[in-house]
């Protein structure tokens, strides 16, 4: 299935009292681009993070964004005992040595905020947090990957309707270049004779003239060329794996094959169609880009 590389998702999930968010957002872009904004709660599992959602998508630019909120009104604070009574201490002796009347209070002690331990999770805690965190990033990625389809679903429709009408226009080409050779040979062999005289002419030479500039001519190998492109770029959009590569070279060779018949055909009807293929060609770039 053709998957376009922009999308959202987002997943939620909750567990003793933490809740989880996680978003995704993408863009195209030629390779996989992670760029990951976590808690430093998680931080430890952004490898983790990367690797799961590297097995889901293979391009385009990933903003992952996950958020972690404690849903407990009555945060838990508890101070270290141990710290207190060392800088307790360590304030005696300074006052000691200084020869300080005031004594110590507890105004002086409260200036080391390390004595406060702020909401410490504890390492079963951290696991919970983590389990949540990976169930709420499969949906966001299930959710993406559903948008991802369906904008996909409509860029093989239009490029589906692009590439037959380069077809249609290639079978317009064919038919007027078929029996476009005897017409020129005939041409040129006309205007030789009324140039040059029949007694100066060597049959064998002219036809061989003749002939070189009607193989110049013959846009045969590349018609058929072209044919086989837009063949391989509508089987490329029924594959189940990523195509985006696959069909951005294929519009350079479809590109190539168009401009060399152009300057070959030397003709300004079958100019006229191969231009009109270009432009269909160049809006199939365009949506190309954006497919994974």
């Amino acid at each position: 299935m053709i998957k376009s590389m922009t999308g959202f998702g987002r997943g939620e999930n909750s567990s003793n009292g933490f809740q989880i968010t996680v978003e995704l957002k993408t863009l195209n872009s030629r390779y996989l681009d992670l760029s990951l904004r976590t808690p430093k709660s998680i931080q430890h599992n952004e490898i983790d993070i990367k690797e799961i959602v590297q097995k889901q998508l293979s391009r385009g630019k990933v903003h992952i964004s996950i958020n972690i909120e404690k849903n407990d009104e009555n945060p838990t604070i508890t101070f270290n005992s141990e710290l207190v009574k060392a800088y307790g201490k360590l304030l005696e002796e300074i006052r000691s040595i200084a020869k300080i009347k005031e004594p110590i209070t507890i105004h002086d002690i409260l200036r080391f905020d390390d004595i406060f331990e702020h909401d410490q999770i504890e390492e079963e805690m951290s696991k919970e947090i983590w389990k949540c965190t990976k169930l709420a990033l499969d949906d966001a990625l299930i959710m993406l990957n559903q948008m991802r389809l369906q904008e996909g679903t409509e860029l093989k429709k239009d490029l589906i309707k692009q590439i037959t009408g380069i077809s249609d226009m290639l079978n317009e080409v064919i038919s007027l270049s078929d029996g476009r050779i005897p017409e020129v040979r005939e041409k040129l062999q006309l205007r030789i004779k009324n140039l040059i005289s029949d007694d100066k002419i060597d049959p064998e030479r002219l036809e061989m003239e003749i002939a070189m500039i009607a193989d110049k001519m013959d846009i045969n190998e590349e018609v058929i060329r072209l044919q086989s492109h837009l063949k391989f770029f509508l089987e490329a959009l029924e594959s189940d794996v990523s195509v985006g590569r696959r069909l951005n070279f294929l519009c350079q060779e479809i590109n190539r094959e168009l401009n060399t018949i152009g300057s070959k055909a030397n003709d300004s009807v079958i100019a006229h169609h191969i231009v009109l293929g270009k432009e269909k060609l160049e809006q199939i770039r365009e949506q190309v880009q954006n497919i994974e």
